[in-house]
Order: C-alpha cells, then sequence, then structure tokens
C-alpha cells in the first residue's frame, strides 16, 4: 500500500487547492485529482488563463500551469475520483456552528460527515483518509465510525495531517514548511499508512522535518498552534491603547520585546485584529472542547483572546466615528484593503467586514478598494452577518475597482489590508480629491504617518499617539 500513485483531495478551496498542486509539481508520478461539487468554483480552476483561479496566491498560478493536464487534474466528478484513489484528503470547509448545540463555539461537521459517507459508499478496496481539514480533536473517531460501519469489507485508515500554511505565504510553505504533521494510529496498519503518506512529502521534505505523532495530538497541535499565533497578536494590540493613552509608539514597543530571543519578533504587527478562516475557528473549538470537559478556567482564558480582538475592531470604527464629529451618517468613508491580509482574496472573518458593519449602523456610505477581491464577495461577507437586508448592504456600499476613485469625495480613508502597494500611491493626488480635512485611519500601520502630515492629512496610526 506504501507505493501511492493516486490522491483524490476533495475540497478545492484555500487549502485544497495550493496543497494539490504542490504535492503535484513535486510528484510527477502520482496522479492527483481535486474534486468539488461547486461547478463554477471547478470550471475557474480549469480556466485557460491560470491567472483566472479562484484562489490567489503568490506562485500559485505557475504551479498550475505546469502541472494542470498533466497529473493535476479538477473534477466535479467526485465519485470517481474516490473510486480511483488510494489516498483521500478530506479538504471541506468547518464553519463554526451558527445554529443549536455549541452555537458559536463548535465546528460544524457536516460537510465532513457527508464526505465521510460518499466515501464509504463510494469505495470499494482499501483507503487512506487524511484530514486536511482544521477539526476540532476527536474528528477522526467520528470518521473512523461512519466508515468502519459501511460493511462491504474494505479497511480504511484515518490520518490527521493538519495544514500550518499562512495566507500570502503558502507556495512558500508548502516549498519548504518548518515541520508536517501526520498523526495515525499505533497498529500496524496504522502506521503503514503513516509511512505512506511520510513518502507523498518526503519527495521533497527532508524527513526529519516530518513528525509523527497519535492522531489525538496531531489534531490538538493544530489548534494549539494557532490559539498561541492568535494570542500573540491579542497580546499585541491589547497593548495599542495603553500606547496611545500614554504616548508610546507599539512599533517600538514591539521592536523592543521582539529582539528577545525569548519571545522573538514574528505575529507582533499591531493591527485592527485579526482575521482569517482558522484563528477564530480554532479558538472558539479549544474553548467548546474544554467547556465540554468542565475545564472553565481554561476555556475563559483562550476565550480572552477573541474578545480582545472584537474589542479591537469595534475601536477602530469608534475612532473613526469619534473623529468625525462623532457622526458618520451620510460621509464616505473609503476602505482600502478588504481581504483580510495582504497577497490573499480570502476575506473570511476580515477586520473590514466587522468595522464597515458597524459603520453601516451608524448610516455611513462606504466605498471599498481591493486589488483582489470583487464586489459580489464583499456582498456576500456583509450579508453573511444577517445583520440588515443585502438591498441596505448594496446601498450603504459601493465596490470600486480604482484606488484613487474610490478615495474622490471621502472623508476618510480607512487602511484595513496591509497591501504592499498601498504605499505607492500618489498620495498628494489623493489629498486634492478629498474632503478637507482629510483624515487616514491606519489601522495596519502601513504608511508613513509623517509624510501624510506633510502633505496635509491628519492621521491617526494604531498603538500611537498620533
Amino acid at each position: 500500500m506504501n507505493n501511492i500513485t493516486k490522491i483524490c483531495c476533495i475540497g478545492a478551496g484555500y487549502v485544497g487547492g495550493p496543497t494539490m498542486a504542490v504535492i503535484a509539481k513535486k510528484c510527477p508520478h502520482i496522479k492527483v485529482t481535486v474534486v468539488d461539487l461547486n461547478e463554477q468554483r471547478i470550471a475557474a480552476w480549469n480556466d485557460p488563463d491560470v491567472s483566472n483561479i479562484p484562489v490567489y496566491e503568490p506562485g500559485l498560478s505557475e504551479v498550475v500551469a505546469e502541472a494542470r493536464g498533466r497529473n493535476l487534474f479538477f473534477s466535479t466528478d467526485v465519485e470517481s475520483a474516490i473510486d480511483e484513489a488510494e489516498m483521500i484528503f478530506i479538504s471541506v470547509n468547518t464553519p463554526t456552528k451558527t445554529y443549536g448545540a455549541g452555537k458559536g463555539q463548535a465546528a460544524d461537521l457536516k460537510w465532513i460527515e457527508l464526505c465521510a459517507r460518499q466515501i464509504a459508499r463510494v469505495a470499494k478496496d482499501n483507503k487512506i483518509i487524511v484530514e486536511k481539514s482544521t477539526l476540532p480533536v476527536r474528528t477522526a473517531s467520528a470518521i473512523k465510525d461512519i466508515l468502519q460501519h459501511t460493511g462491504n469489507g474494505s479497511q480504511f485508515q484515518i490520518l490527521s495531517n493538519p495544514e500550518f500554511l499562512a495566507e500570502g505565504t503558502a507556495m512558500e510553505d508548502l516549498d519548504a514548511p518548518d515541520r508536517v504533521l501526520i498523526g495515525g494510529d499505533s497498529t500496524a496498519e496504522g502506521q503503514n499508512a503513516v509511512q505512506a503518506l511520510v513518502d507523498v512529502y518526503a519527495n521533497w521534505i527532508p524527513r526529519e522535518r516530518i513528525l509523527t505523532t497519535n492522531v489525538w495530538s496531531s489534531e490538538l497541535s493544530k489548534l494549539t498552534a494557532n490559539a498561541f499565533l492568535a494570542q500573540r497578536v491579542s497580546s499585541i494590540n491589547s497593548l495599542t491603547e495603553l500606547c496611545e493613552k500614554t504616548e508610546a509608539n507599539i512599533s517600538e514597543v514591539a521592536k523592543a520585546i521582539g529582539t528577545d530571543s525569548r519571545i522573538g519578533p514574528k505575529f507582533l504587527k499591531a493591527s485592527v485584529g485579526f482575521g482569517g478562516s482558522c484563528f477564530q475557528k480554532d479558538i472558539l473549538n479549544l474553548v467548546y472542547i474544554a467547556k465540554s470537559y468542565g475545564l472553565d478556567e481554561v476555556a475563559d482564558y483562550w476565550e480572552q483572546v477573541i474578545i480582545m480582538n472584537d474589542h479591537q475592531k469595534r475601536r477602530f470604527a469608534n475612532r473613526i466615528i469619534k473623529n468625525l464629529y462623532n457622526t458618520v451618517n451620510g460621509k464616505k468613508i473609503t476602505f482600502l484593503g478588504w481581504a483580510f491580509k495582504k497577497d490573499t482574496n480570502d476575506t473570511r472573518e476580515a477586520a473590514s467586514i466587522y468595522v464597515a458593519d458597524h459603520l453601516l449602523h451608524e448610516q455611513a456610505d462606504i466605498a471599498v478598494f481591493d486589488p483582489k477581491v470583487q464586489a459580489p464577495q464583499v456582498y456576500a461577507d456583509l450579508d453573511y452577518l444577517r445583520t440588515r437586508e443585502p438591498a441596505e448592504n448594496k446601498s450603504g456600499v459601493t465596490v470600486v475597482t480604482d484606488p484613487y476613485e474610490a478615495c474622490k469625495g471621502a472623508h476618510a480613508i480607512a487602511i484595513l489590508t496591509e497591501w504592499d502597494e498601498f504605499k505607492g500611491y500618489d498620495w498628494q493626488k489623493i489629498y486634492d480629491s478629498m474632503l478637507k480635512p482629510a483624515k487616514v485611519f491606519d489601522g495596519r500601520n502601513l504608511l508613513d504617518a509623517a509624510k501624510l502630515q506633510e502633505i496635509g492629512f491628519q492621521v491617526w496610526s494604531i498603538g500611537s499617539s498620533i
């Protein structure tokens, strides 16, 4: 079983697409098929112009162009792909539940369960199933439970292989990861399956970077890694308010503590708050698991990371309102950036959504420009919150494809994503086109505040008394 030649991945999103593209590139002897029920998404992955693929990630288009049609395929024929694959990655969405028991904290495993049932129905021979989605601890046992009671005699080994990708640098992370983590059963069959996946990664990753554990340790390691990273963001963000009151500068504080080798410089960049599909979801999962075992103090500790993050987004919106003379009613506020971070078109849990929602409550007119996010996504993000009717979101928010047009006639500009191109804009031209006093609220500490002030802008940078 160790010599894998056919892999199938269920789910053509931000994890499945890039991961499978890199496996296909590095392992030309393995046929890799990515399947998804979303016909529109698969059509986009198959677009002859690779710049139109649905996931924007630097370097991804080139890898897809190289491997697609050779040993990388995108299809809606889920059953055929499951049938012929020896190894099946499950990479479907596991959002936080919005209903029922565990609402707002537990992961919704509906799609995972549907995958398991479909595999159970279709599979005629032994398969290795690899959890690639971000999942709560002990999901593997649920998948195993479904698969082992299919009655068709096939044997299934369940592995946990969590992804540790950072969007925006996913291709680098896949090419040269810090570590690859594979969890499996301690049985001979389980260890055999682990070895089969180790052998796939060993085509390009040094063996010493491939860690093997039991399934539960692997699943919990993923949640813990994201919780620790998010905790650092909330920790530095909790001090931005103090810096603003005391005339300290958060960038200087971050640099000072980041040079301590025990702390290190990563994830100490103050911002309007973290977003993305993993941090919030994984911490809420950790909170839910802790509570389900009666570990209330543990749950409260991690929940505070989320509370701090929500506070930071609210605080940013309130700062804009306060600086615009306590009313934004009918005022044009331009958002530069909608994605949750630069170099991705992913908007899940982006701070921009919540800041916009807050300002829409106050009757602001919002213009949005993001180099990689299209209008339908912006409206879908706001509609998902269900705080008002879709028609109201449409009338309160205009998505503009030119940054200078977006800023024209604005009372204020809010920087919500740290896209590098924003730094190179003609800020004099932007200033001349705005209503005066022209204000900039830099939620990412991206721009040179002193230079903007020389032009005439009133600037507020997060974590600074400027």
